[in-house]
């Protein structure tokens, strides 16, 4: 599937709806960067860019309840019932070339 988005676009989104959900809980941009066990400096980076690492973003999301939705991020498929057939795809045979 396209993405209309880019991927610094999506990023931006993002710290701007984690900027929404810190400020739902009152809390400045050194308290969510403290209790989140982050540098306050690159937590502003942060809501101000859209830049963070994978882990440190993950310990943002863990301290505002959001963490088993990003879990569930490509789970869609229900692979219960799935056959080894169904993945695993069959060798490709070549056929045989007539030669003139």
């Amino acid at each position: 599937m396209l993405s209309l988005k880019s991927a610094p676009e999506i990023a931006s989104e993002l710290a701007l709806r984690i900027r929404a959900r810190r400020l739902q809980h009152a809390w400045t941009q050194a308290e969510i960067a403290r209790r989140s066990g982050l540098k306050a400096a690159t937590y502003v980076r942060f809501e101000r860019t859209g830049k963070i690492s994978l882990l440190r973003l993950l310990k943002v999301l863990d301290l505002l309840g959001l963490l088993d939705e990003f879990d569930r991020i490509g789970r869609e498929r229900d692979y219960t019932g799935l056959k080894l057939e169904d993945v695993v795809k069959p060798e490709r045979k070549r056929g045989s070339r007539k030669h003139a």
